[in-house]
Formats: structure tokens, sequence, C-alpha cells
């Protein structure tokens, strides 16, 4: 295990050892700068582990706080401070935040499960997230009770600056950006510069800042965005991934694309139009989808993506029943397997399409 990984906690080192073969060298990087207590912008593509080298010094402090201060996970009443957050994460785009807050799952509950087989006070982190789409009364309740993370917009951090909401934002010590090069040259970027230093004036001492970018030039701009004044560690890792650009058509001819047949229980309205090769491509999607561990599907809007989404769950439910249909008149084996897969067809149905799809690819 490498000398970075040394700095955190035997839980964490233990879980991210049974999780993972070995750190990206984004996830390298950024340890180390973290771990100094250094301002860090790490840059590097989709799928190197941004997000999670942001995130796991900062919940393993937040385990470590915790295991401290007791069995019950509590300090003496003298010495009880304000409940307040600690980790504000911060995304441009609302759906980025709660594939975040569902992300954050696996390592909590993975460390947490570390601590008990090592004997450990296992941590209690709370997340929440807060954005336009928050109600009234779950925007009240993460101010009477804040969690340790926070979840938010740019948007909903500046009204949360401007009114008694603030209060709950006095304990934070670590702000992390994702997408900040998408942000760095507009005026969201520079209102939200002008948050960072109203949070920064509120505490007690500049929280540390993480910015997480795609691969973006100059970096050293972008890190002056994130920064401000202050200097920023750059961690660039060289990109060493290998690309398969193919351009594929999911028929043999798109001229001469044929009649699609209705579903069962669907209207005339709403089926796709006759020669429509929508159909074609959800099909052809969902097979490299079901053949990889990992996929993701660039969409033009949010409605394709939506639709989309619905359409890759109805065909996958439909390779479900057609595989319970070829196991009937088996032998009883069969037969359990057959219901086994009913009964899994119909929990899919009732699972968030993100998660359907994110696990069809992983093996039981």
């Amino acid at each position: 295990m490498t000398e970075v990984l040394q700095r955190f906690s035997p839980a964490t080192r233990a879980w991210f050892g049974e999780a993972f073969a070995a750190p990206t060298p984004a996830q390298l990087g950024a340890w180390d700068a973290i771990s100094r207590g250094s301002h860090a912008l790490v840059v590097a593509p989709t799928g190197s582990g941004k997000t999670l080298a942001a995130f796991l010094w900062a919940i393993d402090r937040l385990a470590s706080r915790a295991g401290e201060a007791g069995p019950t996970g509590a300090a003496p009443a003298a010495t009880v401070p304000a409940p307040t957050t600690t980790v504000l994460y911060i995304s441009p785009l609302k759906a980025l935040g709660v594939d975040v807050e569902r992300n954050l799952r696996a390592p909590l509950v993975g460390i947490t499960q570390a601590a008990l087989r090592l004997g450990l006070e296992p941590p209690r982190v709370s997340v929440g997230v807060r954005s336009g789409d928050t109600p009234a009364a779950d925007r009240r309740r993460l101010v009477k009770v804040p969690p340790d993370i926070l979840i938010t917009t740019p948007e909903s951090l500046f009204l949360m600056l401007t009114s008694a909401a603030r209060e709950s934002l006095r304990g934070i010590d670590t702000v992390i950006i994702d997408e900040v090069h998408a942000v760095a040259a507009s005026k969201r970027g520079a209102h939200l510069a002008v948050s960072l230093e109203r949070l920064d004036d509120l505490l007690a001492a500049p929280a540390q800042r993480i910015g997480l970018s795609a691969t973006v030039r100059p970096a050293s701009e972008v890190a002056r965005f994130l920064g401000g004044s202050a200097a920023v560690e750059i961690v660039s890792p060289a990109a060493g991934k290998r690309f398969d650009l193919r351009v594929v058509v999911p028929v043999d001819d798109m001229s001469q694309v044929g009649p699609v047949e209705p579903r069962e229980g669907q209207t005339a309205a709403s089926a796709p139009q006759t020669g429509s090769i929508w159909p074609h491509v959800e099909e052809a999607i969902v097979d490299e989808v079901l053949a990889h561990s990992s996929s993701i599907v660039f969409a033009n809007s949010r409605r394709l993506a939506e639709r989309l989404t619905a359409r890759f769950n109805e065909i996958y439910a439909g390779l479900l029943r057609d595989a319970e249909a070829g196991d009937e008149g088996t032998d009883q084996t069969a037969e359990a397997t057959a219901a086994t897969d009913a009964r899994a067809a119909e929990q899919a149905a009732h699972r968030r399409p993100a998660e359907l799809m994110g696990a069809s690819g992983r093996s039981a």
C-alpha cells in the first residue's frame, strides 16, 4: 500500500484495499496535496476517480473525529459546539449533486463495516442535499440539524449566506467544487467566487478548497479562479487512456428501416413512428451497456436523456421476461431460476432507472 494511503485511518485503508486494486494517479496526487492542507485543483478525465479523490480525505477526518468522540459519538455537554456542516460540495448541476449523494453511500457504508470488523467505533457521517428543488421543510431541517456533508449549488450557497442559514456553515473546513471548469469563465463563476470569499469571512479560518475539472487548458487560470489570492496546487497526471473510437450504425441500411411493432399495452399514439431508427438505436445501446461494466450515454437534452433512460429500462425488463419465458417447461431447477428472474424484474421495475442500468453490467 502506498505511503499516501498510510495517512488515512485503519478503517479507511481497509475499505479502500478491499474495494480497489490501487489508487489512480489522480487520487495519489490529490490525497498528497489535500492531506498536507493545500488548496488543490485536480485535473483529470472522466473515470479517473476525481470525486473519491476529493471526498475520501474529508470522510476519513469526519470518521476519525466521530471515533474520538467516544462510544456514543457524544462529547461532554459543556464542550458540545453548535451543530454545523463540515464539508461543502458545490456542483453547477443539480442532477450531478444527486448522483454524488448516492455515490457517497458506498465509501460511508464500507468504512463503517471495516471499522466494525477492526473493533473500532463506526463513524456516523450524515449527508444532505440542498438545491432549488429542495422543499422548504427539508431546507429548514438542514439548517436546524446540519449534515456533516452538504451538497448544494452555487445559487443555493448564495441564498444560505444571505440568510440565517449561514450559521449552519460556520464550521466548514473543506469546500469541494465539481466541474469547476464549467463555471470559471462565466458570470456564474464570478458570482460563485464572491460567495466563496463571503464564506471564508464567516469562518474562523479559510476553508480548504478542492476543485475538480476535466482536462482544461490553461489549468493555471482555473486554479487562480479556485484559490483567489491563495496558492493552489495543480494535480494533473498524464492521461494514459487509449480510445477505441467507432462510428456504428444499428441497421444495415438506414434508408430501409422497417416498421416498428407496437409493444404490449402500447397505444398507437405512444408507439414509435413507422420507419424510426430510434428503436434500433435504443436496443443497440442496451446491448452495449450489458456487455460492459460501466457506460455513459450522452444526449442533446435532459428530455431526451430521460426518454432514453425509460426506454432502456423497458428493453431490459423485456429481456428479463424473455429469459423467464424461455425457461418454462424445463426441470424444477430451471423453473426456480425463472421465478427468481421474474422477481428480479418486478423489483427492477420499482428501482430508479440509473440504479437499474448502473447495475446491469455487474456480476452477482
